[in-house]
């Protein structure tokens, strides 16, 4: 979570995360009404807020964090941040920053056109989610619109630190796969470097880990803690399984 406790830390913490081994950072962007986050990130959220951390100092952050690196670079946000920016602007400026994707799970597939437009417009991805109880049919059309991969939320619900792994889980990724190409990269719910080995063995292209993350940097503060904790959930995915496909600039998931 983007200025959580401070930009500064979120710098060190992102650039941890790459040292232990993640391949795409999330930064989100934190807003008073996050409908899909669970407790701890609601929390991160709040803590940014108060900090003073506004839309555009994330954006900024990610610039920096882009002259640092080529790791791809994801922003989860709310739709009224967005707007409170103006689209037009905010697609300008995530572009301008070297962001690849943006996320924004309160948009269904038919509100999501504009802001896919001007996203793609300037060589940015449009990630959609799919959710557990999204038919078939639907879920192709969802992953026609997304690019980059396809966000597949593990359980019904919000974000948050869960103690399992759907059973359905692999089922659900084997009937994804025959109605789209995309990486599948799977989240909500992932706590532990079982549970992402768990995922991986499922097929899933890549594991989404948020909430975990967020709340070990929120109890410890301590950028080389928390590569230590990344470095160990992507153990995790050192299984033997299919190869990856490519997302986003050429890296895999």
């Amino acid at each position: 979570m983007a200025g959580d406790p401070d930009l500064g830390m979120t710098e060190s913490l992102a650039t941890a995360c790459e040292a232990g081994g993640a391949d795409i950072l999330e930064l989100g962007i934190p807003f008073s009404d996050p409908i899909a986050d669970g407790p701890e990130i609601q929390d991160a959220g709040q803590r940014a807020l108060h900090a003073g951390t506004r839309p555009r100092d994330v954006v900024e952050l990610a610039a920096r964090i882009r002259q640092k690196t080529e790791i791809p670079l994801v922003l989860m946000t709310y739709m009224n941040p967005v707007l409170a920016m103006g689209l037009p602007t905010f697609a300008e400026r995530a572009a301008s920053a070297g962001v690849d994707g943006v996320i924004v799970p309160d948009l269904s597939l038919e509100g999501s056109s504009e802001i896919r437009e001007a996203l793609e417009a300037l060589g940015v991805d449009m990630i959609q989610l799919v959710a557990p109880s999204t038919p078939p049919a639907r879920a192709g059309a969802i992953a026609d619109a997304s690019r980059g991969f396809l966000y597949v939320v593990a359980r019904y619900g919000t974000t948050g630190v869960r103690s399992n792994v759907p059973e359905d889980l692999r089922d659900r990724i084997i009937a994804l796969h025959r109605v789209s190409s995309l990486p599948l990269g799977v989240g909500f719910g992932v706590t532990t470097g079982d549970h992402v080995r768990a995922v991986a063995a499922a097929g899933a292209d890549g594991v989404v880990v948020g909430s975990s993350i967020v709340r070990r940097a929120a109890e410890r503060r301590n950028a080389e803690d928390v590569r230590k904790f990344v470095a160990e959930l992507a153990r995790g995915l050192v299984i033997e399984r299919r190869p990856t496909s490519p997302v986003l600039r050429d890296n895999n998931l």
